[in-house]
């Protein structure tokens, strides 16, 4: 890694003129028949080697067109130790093709347990080295800490849970606490770690916050707590956010062009019309289009 985790995604978004990240979450039942082997159970051996295959199909189609690419750690520790070892694959490979790699994990905990996580997967020699990892900030600023130290050490970024995108975030996130709602609290935290770890080139910082598309309107008051930290935004395409929706939280860059972090499609990207099928041209057909039609909407709503 380089010194800073936000000067290399954002100066890749702008090369790229626009925000897609690829969230690779492999649902086990929509796997297309080009690739399933045995019963596609997590019990099956077969599996994790049928996910291995079409998780690296799909980094082949999209990682020159994504500005980064966000695994879900869940839907490969279903599948056990193999799963795992898929993972850590491609997390090797996407950063080998130099796109940004995002883990998906929302892990949080304290003491010696953060540290330990911290080590697996943001440390300089990390095993299962990321290149930013999305953390749970809800055991409080202290189980942050051990994440912020180590990142600041390798160069890594961090995304902290704010304002998520699924219809119960709202049952914590959106209470009030002393006259604001959580998130906004929470917001508070992260501008805080954020502040320290301000990339040079870009005045980005490695220290961001996930916001979700299906919330537009609350992302411009977390964007006013956290200026310069970087937005993941989860929620657009099959969660039912607009291109417009998720980039309500992003300010002009050079040339007028929004930005300000990454917005993730995931079903969008890798189930789309058209790839349930196990021919191989008109699976490539169907993914290139749908990260066509991605790359295009986003483009074209950063530029508006």
């Amino acid at each position: 890694m380089t010194a800073s985790f936000a000067d290399r995604l954002i100066q890749r978004a702008r090369r790229l003129a626009h925000p897609l990240c690829v969230g690779m979450d492999p649902h086990l039942g929509r796997i297309p028949p080009l690739f399933r082997r045995g019963q596609m159970q997590p019990g099956d051996p077969e599996t994790a080697h049928a996910v291995g295959d079409f998780c690296a199909a799909v980094l082949e189609r999209v990682a020159e067109q994504s500005v980064a690419i966000k695994p879900q750690s869940a839907f490969f520790e279903q599948l056990g130790p193999a799963g795992v070892e898929v993972l850590a694959g491609l997390l090797a490979d996407g950063r080998r093709r130099g796109v940004p790699m995002i883990l998906d994990a929302k892990r949080g905990d304290i003491g010696s347990t953060a540290a330990g996580y911290a080590a697996a997967y943001v440390a300089k020699d990390a095993p299962m080295a990321a290149d930013a990892l999305t953390i749970n900030p809800y055991l409080g600023a202290d189980s942050l800490e051990p994440f912020l130290e180590e990142s600041a050490r390798s160069g890594a970024g961090l995304f902290v849970l704010v304002r998520t995108s699924n219809p119960g975030g709202a049952d914590l996130q959106a209470l009030e606490v002393e006259g604001q709602p959580l998130y906004l609290r929470v917001a508070d935290l992260v501008a805080r770690a954020a502040a320290d770890r301000v990339g040079p080139e870009t005045g980005w910082s490695s220290i961001g916050a996930v916001v979700g598309a299906t919330r537009p309107d609350e992302a411009p008051a977390v964007r006013e707590r956290i200026p310069n930290g970087l937005f993941l935004v989860p929620g657009y395409g099959a969660q039912g956010g607009s291109a417009r929706d998720a980039l309500r939280g992003f300010v002009p860059g050079p040339g007028g062009v929004l930005e300000g972090g990454v917005v993730s499609s995931s079903r969008g990207i890798l189930f789309p019309e058209g790839s349930d099928t196990d021919d191989a041209t008109a699976w490539e057909r169907a993914i290139d289009a749908a990260v066509e039609r991605a790359v295009s909407e986003l483009g074209e709503a950063a530029r508006a």
